[in-house]
């Protein structure tokens, strides 16, 4: 008995979701891919596990001992995908290896993160982003943070911020100050996380060119606009770092033309996990939740790995933050404004007629369920 009490539990760091609340996330997927349709992107389903070089070190995705790893038959190394960017990327040079024209793909489902301190996360999770490859223009970085701005509308946020930045600003800064890949690497770790002090006592410590210091500390600064980008350009030297600049004050001017400046701000010290992310890079947030709702960039390298030569960007919502945000703002519908189910009972007598009013309800796109009258036994 005890066995049998024990089983109808989920193993630690994954829940059971169903009715409303499920029907609820199946809804907000619903607009987000309905958003991403119409903007031309198509389906794309990948398999939930992979073989383990998919992700590997070498990508740049998550570490290995963050992976859900196990054998096959053959003793093929396979993983629980933890991300849906190196699947696309992977299927993409395989069934698109010769398409030169832009390949828009978006999806919904399951990733998996083997970690041991949950700090309340879980360990499945549920995504929904979108992927454009073989567009290196600034014009697809603007074209993705004005569909996710729209994506994160049409699930019901008003009140929300994306912040945007350069990782070749970063790295151009490093090259300018000679700095080493293991000073780099820490200082990489140190920013990202947003511990400023251990930064800049890093950079002391491995005596920096107090120029560069000052231009590392002041990459923490916020930057709401393109004068203000310019500022910072205007004091900037490095060719690499230079270019950075330029293109997020020219992706401004084409979000202003998308209407959705406003929920655009820059931010030159944001930084990522994931080493595939080659420049712009991106994330959305808004009150209530204490984590992203939204995470995405440019990743012009990863494709090459699987064969292909191509540019991409993408995004990827966290479905749960998401509708945990929503909630906290009070913006999930009301339990009145959800689909009616309509309870029919029946008898031996009037099943048939009981039955055709219930086809009719749902032909209707009515939801109706029948339920025989208690104690009349067939």
């Amino acid at each position: 008995m005890r066995k049998r009490q024990e089983l109808v539990h989920t193993p630690e760091g994954v829940r059971d979701s169903y009715g409303p609340e499920y029907q609820l996330q199946l809804s907000v997927t619903e607009q987000i891919r309905r958003k991403m349709k119409s903007y031309g992107f198509e389906d794309l389903k990948t398999p939930t596990f992979e073989f383990f070089d998919v992700f590997s070190s070498q990508i740049g995705t998550t570490p290995s001992r963050e992976l859900y790893k196990f054998f096959d038959k053959e003793g093929n190394t396979l993983v629980l995908r933890p991300d849906f960017t190196p699947s696309v990327a992977r299927c993409t040079a395989k069934y698109y290896a010769e398409e030169s024209r832009p390949i828009r793909f978006c999806y919904q489902g399951s990733a998996f993160s083997n970690t041991s301190n949950l700090q309340g996360k879980l360990k499945e999770s549920t995504q929904s982003g979108a992927e454009l490859m073989n567009d290196p223009s600034v014009y697809a970085d603007a074209e993705m943070i004005a569909l996710l701005t729209e994506c994160l509308q049409a699930a019901g946020l008003s009140r929300f911020q994306i912040t945007v930045g350069n990782v070749e600003y970063f790295r151009g800064l490093c090259e300018a100050a000679g700095m080493d890949e293991e000073t780099e690497e820490t200082l990489r770790e140190y920013i990202s996380g947003k511990n400023f002090f251990a930064a800049e006592d890093l950079l002391r410590s491995e005596k920096i060119d107090p120029a560069y210091q000052e231009l590392f500390l002041q990459i923490t600064n916020y930057r709401k606009n393109e004068q203000e980008l310019q500022e910072v350009l205007d004091r900037t030297d490095n060719q690499g770092a230079r270019k950075a600049l330029e293109r997020l004050i020219t992706l401004h001017r084409l979000l202003k033309v998308y209407g959705v400046e406003k929920y655009v701000s820059y931010d030159l010290s944001l930084l990522s996990k994931y080493h595939y992310y080659t420049g712009v890079i991106f994330k959305g947030y808004t009150y209530g939740v204490g984590e992203a709702i939204a995470s995405g960039g440019r990743y012009d390298s990863l494709l090459s790995h699987f064969g292909k030569d191509a540019a991409a960007i993408g995004f990827m919502i966290p479905v749960d933050i998401l509708l945990e945000a929503l909630k906290r703002q009070n913006l999930l519908p009301d339990e009145a404004q959800q689909d009616e189910v309509v309870q029919l009972t029946y008898t031996d007598e009037n099943f048939s007629e009981v039955l055709e009013r219930a086809r009719a309800l749902r032909i209707q796109g009515r939801r109706a369920v029948m339920i025989r009258e208690e104690g009349r036994d067939a």
